[in-house]
C-alpha cells in the first residue's frame, strides 16, 4: 500500500526585513520626499487618517524599484527549495498593495498575496485574523516581534534576519528555524561610516598650519576637537546620504556594495547611528566657539539639501561639493580665530571644483562599460562628459592660478618664514592635477577622487612633498 505524501501548510512570508533586507515604507517616504518636500508636511496629515492610508498616499507619490531590493539569501534559497515541492507561498505584507502586487508579478516565487490597502494596515493581529480566514493550518516567516502572535499560531514558524527585540523573544518561544542571523562585523560599519573620507576633514587643520599657531598647544587642542566634530557629522550625513540614494546605489555597479544598500546594516540600525553621530558631533562642537557652531549647522544644511534635491540638478551638485569642501576650511579658521585668504578660499573653491567633476567624469566612465546613457539620480548623460571635462581642467588651471596669486600676497610674511618656498609646491600641484584628469580620462579613476588619492603611489608622493614643503616654510 503506498504512503501518500503529507503535504505542507501554506507558507506565509513577510516582507519587509524577512523576505527583503529593506522597508518599502520608509523607501517610499524617502522617494516622495525627493519628488516632492512638501510630501513630508503633508504625511503628518495623512498619519491622522491611519497608517494605511499613509501607505497608500506614498505609493501613489513613490515608485520603488522592487527588482533592486536585496534579499536575505538564505532564506530566499528555502523558498526555492521549497516552491519545487509543491508548497504554496503566499506573500503576506503590511506594505501597500501596489507594491506586493509587483512584487508577485516580478516573481514565480508566490502564488498569491494579501498586503494592506488604503483602508486596513495588515500588520500584527490583523494579518494573523486575516491568515486564520483563509487557512486554519498554517505557516508563517516573519523578523520582527510583531510576528511572535503569529507564530504562536501556525505549525512552522520561520525567523528570518531577526531583530535585536525578536532574538530575545526567540529565546523564550524558539521558532521551528532561523534564517539570516548574521553578525555585522565592525569593518562593514567602519566602510558605513566612510572613516577613510575623515581625511578630509584634516582640512579644517590647514588654517592652524597656514596660520603658524600649530605649535599652540591650546590651538591644536581646538583643532583636534574640531576634526573629531566634523567627522562624527560626516558620518552621519553619510548614513543619511545612503538611506536617501538606496535605489540608485542598487543600479550602481560599485556601490550596490555599499551596506545600506547591499542591506548588510538595516535601515533602522542606520538611523539609530546616525542620529548618534548627530548628537556627539554637536555635543563637542558645543564645547567650542559659536562661530564654529554656526559653521557646523550651515554644512549641516548644505549636506542635507545636497542630499535631498541639489544632486539631482546638473552642475549645482559639483558647485555644492566644492563648498563643502571650503566650509571645511573655514571652520577651521574660526575655531584657530584667524582670518583666511582670499586667494586661499578660491584656491579652494576651484581645487575642489575641479575633483568633484572628476568625480561625475569617473562615474560618467564606468557607464561606458554598460548600457546605460545617464547616471541614476543625476542629470549626467554620457554625451556630457566631454564638457564637464573641460569645465574640470578649466578649473584645475584656474586653482593653480589662485595658488600662485596667494604664495604673491603680501600677507604670507606675517606667516610664514620663508614663503619663497611656497613657489616649489606649484610644479608639484600642476603635476597632480594633471595625473588626476589623465587617469581620469583613462578610466582608471576610482568614484571617488580621495579614495583613489589614497592608493595612488603618484598622488601620495606629491601631496605628501607639497605638505613638507608647506611645513618648511613655517619652521625655516
Amino acid at each position: 500500500m503506498e504512503e501518500h505524501a503529507v503535504i505542507p501548510s501554506t507558507l506565509y512570508v513577510d516582507l519587509d526585513g524577512t523576505f527583503t533586507k529593506s522597508d518599502l515604507l520608509f523607501e517610499s517616504l524617502v522617494i516622495a520626499i525627493k519628488n516632492n518636500p512638501l510630501n513630508m508636511f503633508l504625511c503628518f496629515f495623512w498619519l491622522l487618517k491611519g497608517k494605511a492610508y499613509l501607505k497608500h498616499q506614498l505609493s501613489q507619490r513613490a515608485d520603488v524599484d522592487t527588482k533592486l531590493l536585496p534579499l536575505n539569501s538564505e532564506f530566499y534559497t528555502f523558498l526555492l527549495e521549497e516552491k519545487s515541492k509543491g508548497r504554496k507561498v503566499v506573500l503576506a505584507t503590511a506594505s501597500n498593495e501596489k507594491y506586493a502586487k509587483r512584487i508577485c508579478n516580478e516573481s514565480d516565487l508566490f502564488d498569491s498575496y494579501i498586503s494592506s490597502d488604503i483602508n486596513s494596515n495588515l500588520k500584527g493581529k490583523a494579518k494573523l485574523l486575516l491568515i486564520q480566514s483563509k487557512n486554519e493550518k498554517f505557516s508563517y516567516a516573519g523578523n520582527s516581534r510583531e510576528d511572535f502572535i503569529i507564530f504562536e499560531k501556525c505549525e512552522e514558524s520561520y525567523l528570518v534576519n531577526p531583530t535585536k527585540k525578536a532574538k530575545k523573544l526567540a529565546v523564550q518561544s524558539p521558532t521551528s528555524k532561523t534564517f539570516d542571523d548574521s553578525y555585522v562585523s565592525k569593518l562593514v560599519w567602519i566602510k558605513q561610516l566612510r572613516v577613510h573620507q575623515w581625511l578630509k576633514n584634516l582640512l579644517i587643520l590647514v588654517p592652524l598650519i597656514v596660520s603658524g599657531k600649530f605649535m599652540d598647544s591650546d590651538s591644536i587642542l581646538l583643532s583636534v576637537l574640531g576634526f573629531i566634530s566634523f567627522s562624527c557629522l560626516a558620518s552621519a550625513t553619510y548614513i543619511i546620504n545612503d538611506l536617501l540614494d538606496l535605489e540608485s546605489d542598487r543600479s550602481h555597479i560599485r556601490k550596490k556594495s555599499r551596506p545600506l544598500a547591499a542591506g548588510t546594516i538595516s535601515l533602522v540600525n542606520g538611523k539609530i547611528a546616525a542620529i548618534i553621530l548627530f548628537v556627539l558631533a554637536f555635543a563637542i562642537a558645543s564645547t567650542l566657539n559659536d562661530l564654529f557652531n554656526l559653521v557646523l549647522i550651515l554644512y549641516l544644511v548644505l549636506t542635507l539639501a545636497y542630499s535631498l534635491k541639489v544632486k539631482q540638478y546638473i552642475g549645482m551638485d559639483v558647485i555644492a561639493l566644492a563648498s563643502l569642501y571650503t566650509v571645511r576650511i573655514i571652520a577651521g579658521a574660526v575655531i584657530v580665530g584667524v582670518t583666511m585668504s582670499f586667494w586661499l578660499l578660491s584656491f579652494s573653491m576651484f581645487v575642489f571644483l575641479s575633483l568633484a567633476i572628476i568625480k561625475r567624469c569617473a562615474e560618467l566612465k564606468s557607464l561606458e562599460e554598460t548600457t546605460k546613457v545617464r547616471t541614476t539620480g543625476r542629470d549626467y548623460h554620457v554625451e556630457d562628459y566631454m564638457v564637464l571635462m573641460s569645465i574640470g581642467t578649466s578649473s584645475a588651471m584656474l586653482s593653480i592660478l589662485m595658488f600662485c596669486f596667494y604664495v604673491n600676497s603680501n600677507v604670507l610674511a606675517d606667516q610664514y618664514q620663508q614663503p619663497t618656498l611656497l613657489w616649489l609646491i606649484l610644479p608639484a600641484l600642476c603635476y597632480w592635477m594633471m595625473r588626476m584628469w589623465i587617469k581620469t580620462h583613462r578610466g582608471e579613476m576610482h568614484d571617488d577622487p580621495i579614495v583613489f588619492s589614497l592608493k595612488d603611489k603618484g598622488s601620495i608622493v606629491t601631496i605628501g612633498f607639497m605638505g613638507f614643503i608647506a611645513l618648511l616654510a613655517q619652521v625655516l
